[in-house]
């Protein structure tokens, strides 16, 4: 009997001991698992590898929802809106920083300073932290070589020499929202729906996207439109007929607008540290130099990162002085303008 006690009292202490060390082997465990999940605007083909890259040097697996081309980049910023208070995403990689911006200013992003982001100038920055920009397309002006228009200005769409000769995406999606809000950032309300009235005026033909719009310049069906870097770099590659002009680059002209790719911690995420391991990653220089060679010949915000021929480096571009939170807001303001000006 004595013996038996004995023997359950040795099993009841294994049991106790085993329940006290719960909680110390529960510390030991990641506060977070070896997952990190990122919303993406930039284009999957070029992103993906990107991400795939990550999650082979890092063991950390990566579980990714992309935009799909008819969301043209708002798909996924309305669903992080959306989740603001169950925060799904740990990191946002947007396409052009506006977006970014709008998170910050809805409370969907938190700061977080990345010793990648180093070395960044500090227009292509917020400065209070909640997104960094890298790698960045400028809208530039392809023009069929054959043409007999030489368009050195955004404002050739409005030339009567241009009517019904031009091409632009459609302004509601995309790069073309940020443009046009540029614009009406750095001209004023007033002349900038003046440009887009005469625009419209001069039967310049509304395409679905910038790649058709690029596609339409090729085929000789129009003689120029604004696109972006990799449109504009992957029309000429292929051979086709094309020159590329990079916009309002003369003393008096506003410049080319710069959009870089820009990346946001979101608040809350589930997988904060693996998310701010990413961010890390993805504003480096390395990261910087795969998008320069991609298809996609993304502009460098770091110096000294080698680029192909065909990528012009940042110093060497006028660029437009438009800061990016003006711009978000600016292109929120002028939405209903555009979905009359685009009869939607």
């Amino acid at each position: 009997m004595v013996q038996g006690a004995g023997n359950k009292m040795r099993n009841l202490i294994s049991i106790l001991v085993s329940f006290a060390l719960i909680p110390i082997l529960t510390s030991c465990r990641p506060t977070s698992s070896r997952t990190v999940v990122v919303y993406v605007s930039e284009d999957q083909v070029f992103s993906e590898p990107i991400l795939k890259d990550f999650e082979r040097e890092t063991g950390i697996t990566v579980k990714s929802v992309f935009d799909t081309e008819e969301s043209k980049s708002t798909g996924v910023m309305n669903r992080l809106i959306a989740e603001k208070d169950n925060p799904q995403a740990d990191v946002y990689w947007a396409n052009e920083p506006a977006r970014a911006e709008a998170l910050k200013q809805r409370g969907v992003s938190t700061p977080y300073v990345s010793p990648s982001a180093e070395g960044i100038p500090d227009q292509f920055k917020d400065p209070d932290h909640y997104w960094a920009g890298f790698s960045a397309r400028a809208r530039l002006l392809l023009v069929n070589a054959r043409s007999t228009i030489k368009p050195v200005s955004v404002t050739a769409y409005t030339d009567p020499s241009a009517k019904d000769r031009a091409a632009i995406a459609n302004p509601l999606f995309g790069t073309t929202t940020d443009y046009v809000a540029a614009l009406f950032t750095i001209w004023g309300d007033e002349r900038g729906r003046t440009f887009m009235n005469e625009m419209k005026n001069n039967g310049v033909k509304m395409t679905t996207s910038n790649g058709e719009s690029a596609d339409f310049v090729a085929a000789g069906q129009v003689d120029f439109s604004l696109v972006d870097t990799d449109d504009a770099v992957n029309t000429k590659k292929q051979g086709k007929p094309v020159e590329i002009v990079y916009p309002d680059q003369d003393s008096n002209g506003i410049g080319a607008l710069i959009l870089p790719n820009a990346v946001a911690l979101i608040k809350g995420g589930p997988h904060a540290e693996n998310g701010k391991r990413l961010i890390d990653y993805l504003l480096s220089k390395e990261t910087e130099r795969k998008l320069a060679f991609a298809d996609c010949a993304q502009i460098p915000l770091h110096a000294g990162v080698d680029t192909p021929p065909e990528v012009r480096r940042i110093e060497d571009i006028k660029t437009m002085r438009v800061g990016y939170a003006d711009l978000a807001r600016k292109m929120e303001e002028i939405q209903p303008l555009l979905k009359e000006w685009a009869g939607q």
